[in-house]
């Protein structure tokens, strides 16, 4: 299960994000969940701020990429009523707010596929973009969205 798994992590799932613009945190359409893009919130407010290679160093931004994981994962298990119905978790795009001459984005997104990995399991692995961006909303540093196949 994977919520004993999470706790043997010592990891524990957000309250899921509300939107505050107009979509819905997850789609889902014949077997595949539509993971919205998630910002790293923590107790529902971004608290890192800027850009990856200016204002926030490299292993922040991961961090911040682990919690962007954890608010997707939250928003999933309240759209499918238990994470024990993901199957795989197919791919993954990650934008990194980044400072002129910061290009260790796949190094930011590895923290959140390792995570994926340390809770699924083979399921964990995926596919992945790991793409630099100028800016993200709210300020933030890191936005993951994920593609995931769910189990009837």
């Amino acid at each position: 299960m994977i919520a004993q798994r999470l706790a043997q992590l010592g990891l524990v799932l957000p309250e899921p994000a509300t939107p505050s613009f107009n979509y819905v945190p997850v789609v889902l359409h014949d077997g595949i969940a539509y993971v919205s893009g998630q910002v790293p919130k923590v107790d529902g407010e971004v608290r890192v701020f800027g850009k990856v290679g200016r204002e926030v160093d490299l292993e922040t931004a991961r961090g911040e990429a682990r919690i962007c994981i954890l608010q997707g994962l939250a928003c999933l298990e309240a759209a499918l009523g238990s994470l024990d119905r993901v199957e795989r978790i197919l791919k993954i795009n990650g934008f990194v707010a980044s400072a002129p001459g910061f290009n260790d984005q796949p190094k930011v997104l590895d923290a959140a596929s390792d995570l994926l990995g340390e809770i699924f399991g083979d399921a964990g692995r995926h596919a992945r973009a790991a793409v630099g961006v100028a800016e993200l909303p709210r300020n933030c540093a890191v936005e993951i969205e994920m593609t995931v196949a769910c189990r009837a």
